[in-house]
């Protein structure tokens, strides 16, 4: 059977379709964290996602489910806190790789299903997690819109908020909460590193690239949703797990934008020269 065909296959649609919600809109909740220079932030939530999804697996909840619990706790505390920057979701990396070890030892689990959430359960999925991430694409397509222009504001011009006593909590905690649910779902489908992949890479190419802020979610979809497929077809036609296969494709196409940046500069450079 060609990767074309297990592409197609029935079998693996729900699969498909469910890690194409989740590529498309991670990206877009990335762009604002590295906007926010709180990148760190999907590590540490993802962290807790899956150390809450393995204790949900022990008592008998599906991973798509108890994934946000840990997630929307830490979210909660860091922004009712809050904290800003990288070091508090540190803390949380450190809390969710302890707790999710720890809970895959003493557990009938075991550290197979802990690798399991690490390394990704897209081939897994079934009509629960497609749902969540339909509901997730849902819920980012009608927060963003809002939440983009007052985050965008709160990034360049920080006192506005002090200055209009503008209820600046609400929104932060929506995005704070957001990230988390985004990172809980990203998680349980594509796994730990998958969905970070997915959050720091798309917005870092697109912010070496796009010439403006709608540019700049424009590539983070295209390049989640065209590294997922990539990614997808290279693991079923090499028998692969899907999760490394994901971050070794974004990664490769952050080496050629990169790449790509450098013959242009070297170019400019040139040209000059070229017509004296």
């Amino acid at each position: 059977m060609s990767a074309l065909d297990l592409f197609l296959d029935p079998l693996f649609r729900l699969p498909l379709i469910t890690g194409m919600a989740i590529a498309l809109v991670v990206p877009l909740i990335g762009a604002l964290l590295l906007l926010r220079d709180e990148w760190l932030a999907a590590l540490g939530l993802a962290h807790l996602a899956a150390a809450s999804a393995l204790l949900g697996l022990a008592v008998g909840l599906p991973a798509v489910l108890g994934a946000p619990l840990g997630a929307l706790a830490g979210g909660a505390v860091k922004s009712l806190t809050e904290a800003r920057g990288n070091l508090a979701y540190g803390f949380m990396i450190l809390l969710g790789w302890s707790a999710l070890f720890l809970i895959a030892a003493n557990t009938s689990l075991g550290g197979t299903l802990g690798h399991a959430l690490v390394d990704g359960q897209l081939y897994f999925a079934g009509a629960l997690e497609l749902i969540a991430a339909l509901a997730l694409a849902g819920l980012v397509a009608a927060a963003l819109p809002r939440l983009v222009p007052r985050l965008l504001r709160a990034r360049f011009f920080p006192h506005d908020e002090t200055a209009n006593r503008l209820p600046a909590h609400r929104w932060h905690l929506s995005f704070d909460l957001l990230s988390a649910l985004a990172m809980a779902i990203g998680t349980a489908t594509v796994g730990l590193m998958g969905a970070f992949a997915l959050v720091l890479v798309p917005a870092w190419i697109a912010f070496r690239i796009a010439p403006g802020w709608t540019w700049t979610m424009a590539i983070c979809a295209l390049v989640g949703a065209g590294g997922y497929l990539l990614a997808y077809l290279a693991a079923m036609a090499l028998d692969q797990p899907f999760g490394p296969v994901l971050v070794a494709v974004l990664i490769t196409l952050a080496a050629t934008v990169e790449a790509g940046q450098g013959l242009i500069g070297r170019i400019r450079l040139v040209r000059p020269r070229q017509v004296r």
